[in-house]
């Protein structure tokens, strides 16, 4: 008699539990609104939006950044309702932190079995990142900085860079196909590639100084700048060109048209919000 009491009090706890949170996870939290890239049948590549999210002021609603100076709170709540999207664990969440070089980081499964803190420390001071493991999501952080996605169908493997003018002028998605190329062997011609959203040669107005590194460095003038007030760069067009001049097909590269300066409140953007604002997740997932 005891043990059929005990037992429905134990069932009852159980079932209030479940409820609790199904409810809380199937009805109450927000998912994120993502601009979704079809990149292949095996991969899940997209950037996030300002929309649906829990952060609030200049980081609303959807921030994931955890080195912006947003609530930790909320920065967990967001990846939460991300993860939850993506059906893994936060664990399986990664993103560097990003200096504007042209440092790389390979997610294997020896980096994958540290702790929280080695694998951060891992991942410092990096500005791309791959694997080829998979439900392992890698991404970049921006706003207005240029995203680019890397996916290699043959060898399975993908790679998120941050390309800021600094990187884009030090070549970091040249470096980082030749990265890929090393390590898991890939074809350039096999590589499929995604241009994030980023600021647009409209809204990118620069110094002479920014001017004089992109041509020291060799890039086309004519095709990347132009000049009103001052100098304006296109950044997409130049991380386009490498792509290009790395091998990669013409028909394998999709450019987002969106403007973040333009469209500020869909996108994060600091140069309207200030650097104490939320930053774009672009990130990518072998299925």
């Amino acid at each position: 008699m005891h043990f059929c009491k005990y037992l429905s009090f134990f069932l009852y706890k159980y079932v209030t539990f479940v409820l609790k949170y199904s409810v809380k996870y199937f009805f109450y939290m927000k998912r994120p609104q993502l601009d979704e890239y079809q990149l292949g049948k095996d991969v899940i590549a997209f950037s996030s939006t300002r929309q649906e999210g829990y952060s609030i002021g200049p980081y609303a609603a959807f921030n994931i950044n955890i080195y912006c100076g947003d609530d930790d709170k909320a920065i967990r709540t967001n990846r939460e309702a991300l993860c939850q999207w993506l059906g893994i664990t936060d664990d399986h969440l990664l993103m560097p932190h990003q200096v504007h070089l042209t440092e790389m980081v390979q997610i294997d499964d020896n980096l994958m079995q540290l702790t929280v803190q080695k694998r951060l420390e891992e991942m410092e001071g990096k500005d791309a990142i791959m694997t080829n493991l998979k439900g392992v999501c890698i991404g970049v952080s921006t706003a207005d900085c240029i995203p680019v996605l890397l996916y290699d169908p043959r060898q399975q493997a993908i790679c998120a860079i941050h390309a800021g003018w600094r990187g884009t002028v030090n070549r970091i998605v040249e470096k980082s196909i030749q990265k890929m190329k090393q390590v898991y062997g890939s074809r350039p011609s096999d590589l499929v590639a995604q241009i994030g959203p980023g600021i647009s040669l409209e809204s990118f107005e620069v110094g002479d100084e920014v001017y004089d590194a992109f041509e020291q460095a060799g890039f086309d003038m004519q095709a990347i700048s132009r000049k009103e007030a001052k100098w304006h760069i296109n950044l997409p067009v130049c991380n386009r060109l490498q792509l290009l001049q790395m091998g990669v097909e013409e028909s394998h590269i999709q450019v987002s048209p969106f403007c973040t300066f333009i469209q500020h409140e869909r996108y994060f953007s600091a140069r309207r919000l200030g650097i104490r604002s939320g930053r774009i997740f672009t990130g990518i997932m072998l299925k």
